[in-house]
This record gives structure tokens, sequence and C-alpha cells, in this order.
């Protein structure tokens, strides 16, 4: 056991690195801080002498790679590769284009983008799991067919009706809950209320046909005829050998979207006004704030191997036999 999770925690490593060179090679290559500080400068005839004090006041005036005027191993250290990538590692995140510290400003916005993301996940998680064992139970019957109609209608939609028919309908007319915003404490629950709701109802025509494809491909399998033959009810059957022998590809799933606990939804945090990392880095793309960006883009890519690693930990123990592999 331990030395899967070593092997599998090894594997990440080469990954964290190639995702942290690319970064650089886009960033600092392909849009060179020449470029960076014209875009901030926001001018169209700017002096060669405002880059380059744009490029000094932040940072960007050492060699990308190697600095041959340095000493020692200042040669290495004395470049942007150096205190722009490699701190990333130890998620020294520095400071902002704007001056602001990202680290700090990361420890405050992940916190509203759990408490989105979180409920959604789980509610979620339950209500297609359900809503597709449903199906299956009565399945070949007109119920079965009705909420697969169902779930075509509601994948067909665009979350942006959603969304906005939620706002217009719940919030403004009926006055259930406020249209956006945010609050400390307790009382952010009733600001949450509407987004999760919505991004629970948008995601259940996918989800609970991609479940139910997962549950009828079990069904068909001898375990199942057998535990009919000895007696056990359609209803049993379903809930206590189908539904965990679908424990893998279920976990599967759920890892694509770990990485949302963290980083936030971009679509739900910009229209609900939600202060979380999603609309930290939406409001980055927009200021053009590349050390936000480039900061967000490492911190996603380490969530999703920590899911992944996760994920790899959760088969273990849902299928011994992942063990040998």
């Amino acid at each position: 056991m331990s030395q899967y999770i070593i092997r599998r925690f090894l594997y990440a490593v080469p990954l964290l690195m190639g995702v942290n060179i690319l970064s650089f090679v886009l960033f600092f290559i392909v849009n060179s801080p020449d470029d960076m500080a014209r875009m901030q400068l926001g001018q169209k005839h700017v002096t060669e002498a405002a880059v380059a004090n744009w490029k000094q006041q932040h940072g960007y005036d050492v060699p990308l790679l190697w600095n041959p005027q340095a000493q020692a191993v200042e040669k290495i250290t004395q470049t942007i590769f150096y205190q722009k990538s490699l701190g990333l590692f130890l998620f020294r995140f520095g400071v902002s284009d704007s001056g602001r510290n990202i680290g700090a400003d990361i420890k405050e916005r992940a916190w509203p983008s759990l408490a989105l993301a979180l409920p959604t996940l789980c509610v979620g998680l339950l209500v297609n799991i359900g809503f597709a064992l449903m199906m299956v139970l009565f399945r070949s019957s007109y119920l079965e067919q009705a909420g697969i109609v169902l779930c075509v209608i509601l994948m067909s939609v665009s979350s942006l009706f959603y969304i906005i028919g939620g706002q217009f309908v719940i919030a403004k007319l009926l006055k259930l809950v406020p249209i956006s915003g945010y609050d400390d404490g307790i009382a952010a629950i009733r600001f949450l209320v509407l987004p999760v709701l919505i991004g629970v109802f948008s995601g259940i025509g996918s989800g609970a046909r991609w479940y139910r494809t997962l549950f009828l491909e079990e069904v068909g399998k001898d375990y199942v005829r057998t535990a009919r033959a000895k007696g056990l009810s359609e209803t049993r059957t379903l809930f206590r050998h189908v539904l965990r022998n679908a424990m893998i590809p279920i976990l599967t799933g759920v890892v694509v979207v770990l990485p949302l606990l963290f980083m936030g939804s971009l679509m739900m945090e910009s229209f609900f006004s939600i202060p979380g990392l999603g609309s930290y880095t939406i409001d980055a793309i927009n200021s053009q704030d590349f050390a936000i960006v480039r900061s967000m883009v490492f911190l996603g890519s380490v969530l999703y191997v920590i899911g992944l690693l996760l994920t790899d930990i959760s088969y273990t123990l849902v299928d011994p036999r992942v063990r040998l592999s």
C-alpha cells in the first residue's frame, strides 16, 4: 500500500515540473516582459524608458534563465525563472503586478470558493446518483423514458439560462434570496443557496445520464444475476451491489471537479459576485495581471494532481486489486 502511494506521488513530480516550465514559456517567452509592460502601461506610444522602469519595479529587469553579469550562484538566482517560477513549488506566489500579496489573497478567497463548491459537489452527487438509480430501477418503463427525456432537455439548456432565470424568478420576483453578494460567517448561507441550487440543477442532465450508463453496465453482469437468484430484491441489489461495484468510475468522475473546491467556479462567482478564487482569476485576466494568472494556473495544476493522488488511494479502498498494479 505504501509503495503504491509513493509510486503515484513520484509520478506527480515531473508532471508539476512540466506544467511549471510550460507556464514559464507561455508567460515569459511567448509573451515577453516587454509585452507585459506595454499592455500594463496601456499607451499606444510607450517609451523604452517607461518600459524599463515598469520592468524594474516589478522584478522583470533580470535575464530569463542565465545572468552572465552576476557572480557564482547568482547567475542562476538572479533570473526571472528562479525568482518567478521555482518559488511556486514552495507556494511563494509573490506580489501581483498591482502590488497585492497573492498568497494572502488566495488564503482569503479560498473559503468563499470552498463554501460554494463543496455543497454543490456533495448535493449534486447525491441527486445525480439517486436519480440514475431510480431510472435503472424502473428501466424499460415509461418512467425511465421520461427521465431520459428530462435529462436531455436539461442538458440542452445553457447554464447561463439557469443562472439568469434563477436570479430573475427566485431572487427578483419571489425575493427569497439576494440576487448577488456575499457575507462572512453564517450570514453567507443566504447568498449561497441560489448558486448551489442552480449548480446542482444544471448538472442533473449530464450527471444522471452518465451514472445511469454505469449502473446499466453493472446490472447486466453475472454477480447481479446471482444476487437475484439468491432472492435479493431489485432495490437491495442496486444499492448494495451495483452501486458499490460502480464506485471506481464514480470516483474517477469526482476527481475532475475536485480542483473546483478551491479554485472556484468562474461563471458562478462572477454572476453572483462571490469573492472567491474564480472571480479572482477573472479579474486578473481582465486587468492583465499575469503574476496572478500564472499563480492560479500552477495552483490549479497542484490541486488537480492532489485529486488524482487521492483518487488512486481511494481506488485501493474500493478495489484491493488496484494495489497490485
